[in-house]
């Protein structure tokens, strides 16, 4: 796990534990045994630590985080290569993050590529640097770097890490070379003034004042999460306290994230991030699917998503034509992409260089023949199903027969848009979610004649442009939307029978979500809401009106349309839900209209308004969502539960903390849920997503947790 050889004076320990060298019990050993024989060799004057193959250490082996803890452990090694009276030298290439930018720090020498990057990433799962990082980086740093870096989690690239002192070089060339080469350089100078734990944290009178405005920050921008604000805590310890119990301190801190349940609801969205991507379907799956090269890319419709989409896309470095039927849309189109560029500029997200390439890369143009020769085309009109048709009939006719073809539909089931076509096996969904240039998730659906290297090339394609892409199979809403019904509906539902609009958005955004649904809506806009109520009439043949309440067998509310009659379209109206008069119209501020129109509503109705519990809005907004999702388990429309929770992750924002709605299930108990989900269906029998999941029974009934049933010969059905 850590090559060990003499080159010259110097004495090289090379980490090889592919793919990132973690940091696992084999390297730190390794380490500590590296250590002590170059600390006897008396040829040896000074030591390098680098990684080989891709990258230097890139964090701790997390799998250990759940088991014993077994040592060596790395503040141990630590002190023993910074109290080396030779000096040490890092030499990092790749990423140096975690435990290994730890590991760097008690080295008192790091020297780097230009193009390596390093970070404290541990607050994304949910607990801080463990092996003295929150005291070593303040002292390097400073303490208003230390919090930005260790609270935020972001990756500092070599350049800027130097500006803050925690690179001490810039090299070019073969980093193990150019670290050998530096080493050399510092060879008999003492070792004592390069260890950081002697160092005094700068500016350390003021860091109340710097603490203050941290924690103020953390606390608004992760709301709910604990990590952050322990983060906080442990690097205001670095002045305040000697180094020694400063590191104590950081100890005591991690021991309380490390059990909590939100670093274990996130270390469950950290792989399940990554499990995502092992895909499977009908014929294929990631490991024997060949995605195709895709080398350019057409969007058909320049309104807002399709300009998110072509964002995505030139971000990437890929050309885009962006397609439109006459020269105003067009133009429109261009004037948002480039305001879209310079902004994501002027933010820091991309530099001039990237977001002049990208916009260099858009290839505008009304004629589809200019089409011809594009590897995928993305087609990103509204939700029409003949218009799609339409689209799909006349690429099919121009573009080569190697062409995949997207449409970017919400619900629309892709087997009825590929039939327009002589190619169905490259024809597939790519659901985008607005705004398609920030939003991560990706959801690819695939028909029943997709193929799986259509599939793979959409994946592919997801990672390429920065997404989370997650495949599932076509239905009416396919994953995200489906189990989005049921949380939609049940909060109209709430509404009509008494809570109200901004009770419910309360509750859902003290549970953690970022916004209410209520809130939500008047984003999106009323009017949105009213067209897909005309599309589900049209669908069903029937005529609604204020009073229906009941709809083939189902329960069924017009409210969303009846608001949006009354010229109550959301922010953009000026009132929806809430009205907007405050700070230029985005602040929701309670409306009495709404509070009558609601009473008038359920006059209408005969419904008694009644008091409706906190508790109660939640198991009825996310329970249903959560009986929905293992029915879309049971259909095969999704394979894992992770699928779901990534997908309402990154899909509707739902909080990291809790892992998502199917984690969540699980850590409440799915016969706590079962049971009230039946409790519901019950109470309510014409809505049918309250019909219990035969899948969710059979898991309760056998009390076999969820994390199991994949392998649980009884559980399957």
């Amino acid at each position: 796990m850590v090559d060990y050889s003499v080159n010259g004076s110097v004495a090289l320990l090379l980490v090889n534990n592919p793919p990132v060298n973690a940091l696992s019990y084999a390297v730190r050993k390794g380490l500590a045994d590296g250590m002590s024989k170059a600390t006897k060799d008396k040829k040896v004057k000074a030591i390098v630590i680098a990684g080989k193959g891709r990258t230097f250490p890139a964090g701790a082996d997390i799998r250990e985080f759940s088991g014993p803890k077994r040592d060596p452990w790395l503040v141990p090694v630590g002190n023993g290569i910074e109290q080396s009276g030779k000096p040490v030298v890092a030499a990092i290439h790749g990423t140096c993050l975690g435990g290994g930018l730890e590991m760097a720090l008690f080295c008192h020498y790091r020297v780097a590529l230009k193009s390596a990057k390093v970070g404290f990433p541990e607050v994304a799962l949910g607990i801080l640097p463990g092996a003295a990082g929150t005291q070593r980086l303040p002292r390097v740093t400073g303490l208003p770097i230390a919090f930005d870096m260790i609270t935020s989690g972001r990756h500092v690239p070599a350049e800027q890490a130097k500006k803050y002192g925690i690179i001490d070089e810039i090299v070019t060339g073969d980093i193990v070379n150019a670290g050998i080469k530096y080493a050399m350089s510092v060879v008999g100078h003492s070792t004592i003034p390069r260890r950081l734990r002697g160092r005094a944290v700068p500016d350390a009178e003021n860091v109340q004042k710097y603490a203050d405005a941290a924690m103020a920050q953390v606390k608004r921008k992760y709301k709910g999460f604990e990590a952050p604000v322990y983060c906080v805590k442990a690097v205001q310890a670095s002045a305040g306290k000697s180094y020694d119990l400063g590191v104590e301190n950081e100890q005591t801190l991690f021991k309380v994230l490390g059990q909590s349940g939100q670093a274990r609801a996130q270390q469950y969205a950290f792989f399940a991030e990554r499990l995502v991507g092992k895909w499977e379907m009908p014929g294929g799956n990631s490991q024997t699917a060949k995605p195709v090269p895709v080398k350019s890319v057409a969007v058909i419709g320049a309104g807002t998503m399709g300009t998110g989409i072509a964002v995505c896309i030139l971000s990437a470095g890929l050309p885009c034509y962006l397609v439109e039927q006459n020269s105003k849309f067009l133009d429109n189109g261009i004037r948002t992409i480039k305001a879209l560029m310079e902004g994501s500029v002027k933010l820091g997200k991309i530099s001039l260089e990237v977001g002049r390439r990208a916009t260099s890369l858009l290839k505008p143009t009304m004629s589809y023949d200019d089409l011809t020769g594009v590897d995928l085309v993305i087609e990103a009109v509204y939700e029409n199903i003949d218009l799609k048709k339409e689209i799909f009939a006349k690429l099919d006719r121009i573009c080569k027969p190697s062409t995949i073809l997207c449409s970017n539909t919400s619900s629309l089931d892709i087997d009825r848009i590929a039939v327009a076509t002589k190619r169905p096996e490259k024809c597939v969904g790519v659901h985008f979610f607005a705004p398609a240039y920030h939003m991560k998730l990706l959801e690819n659906i695939y028909s029943t004649k997709t193929s799986p290297e259509t599939a793979a090339t959409v994946m592919k394609l997801g990672k390429t442009i920065g997404k989370v892409p997650v495949l599932v199979k076509s239905c009416q809403g396919f994953l995200a939307n489906r189990m989005n019904t049921p949380f939609g509906n049940e909060s109209t539902f709430l509404v009509e029978e008494g809570a109200l609009p901004w009770e419910v958005d309360q509750v859902m955004e003290d549970f953690g979500m970022p916004m209410g649904p209520f809130k939500v809506r008047d984003l999106s806009g009323l009017d949105i809401s009213m067209k897909i109520t005309a599309e589900i009439a049209k669908t069903l043949g029937v005529t609604l009106t204020d009073e229906t309440r009941f709809v083939a067998g189902s329960r069924y509310s017009h409210m969303n349309t009846m608001l949006a009659k009354k010229g109550r379209l959301g922010r953009k109206a000026g009132k929806g839900w809430y009205k907007y008069e405050k700070a230029g119209g985005k602040i929701p501020t309670i409306d009495d209209e709404v509070i009558s129109i609601l009473d008038n509503h359920r006059r209408n109705l005969g419904i008694e308004r009644r008091t409706i519990s906190s508790q109660e809005i939640i198991e009825r907004l996310l329970y249903s969502c959560i009986n929905e999702g293992f029915k879309i388990l049971e259909e095969g429309i999704a394979k894992r539960p992770e699928e779901i929770d990534i997908s309402w992750l990154y899909g509707f924002t739902f909080p990291k903390y809790l892992g998502g709605p199917m984690y969540y299930a699980n850590q409440v108990g799915l016969s706590r849920v079962y049971d009230r989900i039946c409790y519901y269906h019950e109470t309510f029998p014409y809505s049918k997503h309250w019909v219990p999941s035969l899948l969710l029974r059979r898991l309760s009934e056998q009390n076999i947790p969820m994390s199991q049933w994949m392998a649980s010969p009884g559980a399957k059905l």
